[in-house]
């Protein structure tokens, strides 16, 4: 058994200590947020927040994360009104939309440890493949999403989406605040 804090819930799975954290996520917690891409950790699309850093699930297993704290995407902002969310949007910085949850989450990470990256640290942090070659525009989010942190501009004329978090959590257990907690049995695939 593995306990770990998923987006600020404590959290036991009962797989196996060498499931991918991934597979623990997307199978047993139903966040589907973070997307399995290669599964080599090459296209990012499966990045979550660990203690603070930016980490591919896919080279993550259960039992390296024991005891830690990991953020998905579902958690980013419940409403989906981060600034780096509503960058992306107003900078058309998002496609077919499969390595945007990615992407999202290695911006959050690099904007709460530097809120006025340049690029070469933007740069750093997009290590994420877009297949769509929306990079020029995701560059621009990230700066935008800085430039917001940091209250020299508004993040997007975007306002914030009106799905009420509640009516999301009827769809998606998981992210319920004080909802059913989250599935802790065996995986028999």
């Amino acid at each position: 058994m593995t306990r770990l804090t998923v987006n600020d819930r404590p959290v036991q799975f009962l797989m196996d200590g060498d499931t991918p954290l991934v597979w623990a996520l997307r199978d047993a917690a139903n966040l589907t947020g973070t997307k399995h891409g290669c599964g080599n950790g090459d296209c990012g699309a499966c990045m979550v927040i660990i203690d603070g850093q930016a980490i591919r699930s896919c080279l993550v297993s259960l039992a390296e994360v024991e005891g830690r704290y990991v953020t998905t995407i579902e958690a980013l902002s419940p409403d989906r009104s981060h600034p780096l969310q509503q960058a992306m949007v107003a900078e058309g910085a998002i496609q077919c939309g499969f390595c945007t949850p990615g992407i999202v989450m290695a911006g959050a990470a690099l904007l709460s440890r530097d809120p006025a990256p340049d690029r070469a640290a933007i740069d750093d942090a997009i290590r994420n493949l877009c297949p769509c070659g929306a990079h020029p525009r995701i560059v621009r989010a990230f700066e935008r999403a800085s430039r917001s942190l940091r209250r020299r501009e508004p993040a997007g004329d975007v306002p914030a989406p009106g799905i009420d978090p509640a009516e999301a959590a009827r769809d998606v257990p998981a992210i319920a605040p004080g909802g059913p907690a989250m599935p802790s049995e065996e995986n028999d695939e």
